[in-house]
């Protein structure tokens, strides 16, 4: 998004900009600006987590083992998602007081009609899974990866944790498991697995 790489090149730069400072050096209306970012906070967290993209893509593809020496897309499938669950895990735990502090600024923008959070996880969720996605189908494909959603990165780590009092291992071990069971779930009604 223009908005996000603006806002990025101006914090790399040192400045501190405002929504209508981003609108304008990304060319964009500031309406549009703000109907995305209300606040200079939302964007500021916003441009940080986008700066995080390409530290997460690497740690995967380093990560995520290829379908090469897999014997099914399936078993792909798991050793990628499993990777992926422990990336974000780990990411979520070095970097939660930025995530937290997104939290906070995007709570209640998930109503319709409004702009929601960024979709980094879905595409990580969906890049781990690919393997499947054919032998799934796309709707079976597209529930999965919404159900992981829930069970898969800052979300799902901040309620066992706050909730439930898990520790982060615990925590770690329970995500694990819900992905794993929930991909398992998905291959089984498809009668791949």
């Amino acid at each position: 998004m223009a908005l996000l790489a603006a806002a990025a090149r101006l914090i790399s730069e040192g400045a501190t900009p405002s929504v209508t400072e981003v609108a304008d050096a990304a060319e964009v209306s500031r309406r549009t600006a703000y109907r995305y970012f209300p606040t200079q906070d939302q964007l500021l967290v916003e441009a940080a987590l986008e700066r995080f993209r390409p530290v997460v893509a690497a740690a995967l593809d380093e990560a995520l083992p290829d379908r090469a020496g897999f014997v099914d897309d399936a078993s792909a499938a798991f050793a990628r998602l499993d990777a992926t669950v422990r990336i974000l895990h780990r990411l979520t735990l070095e970097h939660e007081p930025l995530l937290r502090t997104m939290f906070r600024l995007t709570a209640g923008r998930g109503r319709p009609g409004s702009p929601t959070r960024g979709s980094r996880r879905l595409e990580w969720i969906a890049e781990a899974v690919r393997p499947v996605r054919r032998s799934l189908g796309k709707a079976r494909f597209e529930r999965l990866v919404s159900a992981l959603s829930l069970c898969v990165g800052a979300d799902a780590i901040f309620a066992l944790r706050d909730m439930e009092g898990l520790s982060s291992a615990a925590v770690e071990r329970v995500t694990r498991w819900s992905a794993q069971t929930l991909l398992r779930a998905s291959l089984a009604e498809a009668g791949r697995r």
